[in-house]
């Protein structure tokens, strides 16, 4: 329920927005969609509907790292929230910065300035709260079966017992199918199987957000559709907040319900998109095909020299 309310009150907030920022046509009104009417209408207190509380905030972040004598600004001054449930993507070019900031969020990198907030409290480093897969295959320990890779991540965190860990896992495992691969060590498995165990293993773990960085990457692209109708199958079951990391508009369009486009480096906020109305079956629409378009205007169109960083924030919330 707070889940449906939160997505009517983002639609809201986007058609209030442009109602007020942008002029209208003669003879046209914005409009509002019937279930944010009837949803309105339930409310005779207050017309209003209000978003929940974040779970998770990033405010003003920049971040910089030093290559050689250099030091590079990864980001500069980027804020977002995220809510319990959501499946928020970060999307842009390489080089903007949205790994970066994961890696941040994740604890493992200190911003230079701004800050990460999660249920209100400051992140300062890693946490089982936060738990990463990434992209790469080799996250696994190639000496310890799938089984045991789990329960070791479970046990390292210390709070289920040598049992405890074990029902935990094979739950885990047995939910992304790899429930007769228990025993089969690293190197007998594909990529897609790899990911599937990094994946129940941070599932495990039971993190108030999950990250994900750029996860699906290194897959081919059947493997790769398969995977994101896997996990998109495993967050209907779990509801895990999700944060993803994809410089592929397609998959931030599928995958996601909320879209942060970060512009080319130094990484800025462009715009947030909502896109909770796409799924697999989206791709081939002229709705989906004109968002895909339309994000990617957004993410390489020339900025004037004089634009400030306050013009591209003025772009955020826009419905896709």
């Amino acid at each position: 329920m707070a889940h449906a309310l939160k997505n009517t009150a983002l639609r809201l907030a986007a058609a209030s927005e442009q109602t007020l920022s942008k002029p209208q046509s003669a003879g046209h009104s914005a409009s509002i969609h019937p279930a944010d009417q009837d949803a309105l209408q339930h409310d005779h207190a207050s017309r209003q509907v209000s978003l929940p509380e974040a779970l998770f905030r990033a405010e003003r972040v920049s971040l910089q790292y030093e290559t050689g004598n250099a030091i590079v600004q990864a980001t500069r001054e980027v804020s977002f929230s995220i809510y319990k449930g959501d499946r928020f993507i970060l999307l842009g070019p390489s080089g903007c910065g949205k790994s970066s900031l994961l890696k941040a969020a994740a604890g493992f990198i200190k911003p230079k300035s701004g800050a990460f907030t999660l249920n209100g409290q400051a992140i300062s480093g890693p946490g089982p709260d936060r738990v990463v897969v990434f992209q790469e295959f080799d996250q696994l320990a190639p000496w310890k079966t799938v089984l045991q890779n789990v329960v070791f991540a479970l046990r390292a965190s210390r709070t289920l017992d040598k049992v405890q860990a074990r029902e935990r896992a094979e739950h885990y495992l047995h939910r992304v199918g790899l429930g007769s691969f228990l025993h089969a060590y690293p190197h007998t498995l594909s990529g897609g199987m790899k990911q599937r165990v990094a994946i129940a293993r941070a599932l495990a773990m039971e993190p108030a957000v999950l990250l994900m960085d750029e996860p699906f990457a290194a897959l081919d692209a059947l493997t790769r559709r398969k995977m994101q109708e896997e996990l998109l199958q495993l967050w209907d079951e779990t509801r895990v907040t999700l944060m993803f990391v994809t410089h592929s508009i397609e998959e931030a369009l599928v995958v996601g319900n909320r879209i942060l486009l970060l512009s080319p480096h130094p990484g800025r906020v462009r715009a947030e998109i909502n896109s909770h109305q796409f799924s697999m079956d989206s791709a081939g629409s002229e709705q989906f095909q004109a968002a895909t378009s339309r994000i990617h205007r957004l993410l390489f169109e020339q900025l004037p020299a004089a634009e400030s960083d306050s013009t591209l924030a003025e772009r955020s919330h826009e419905p896709a």
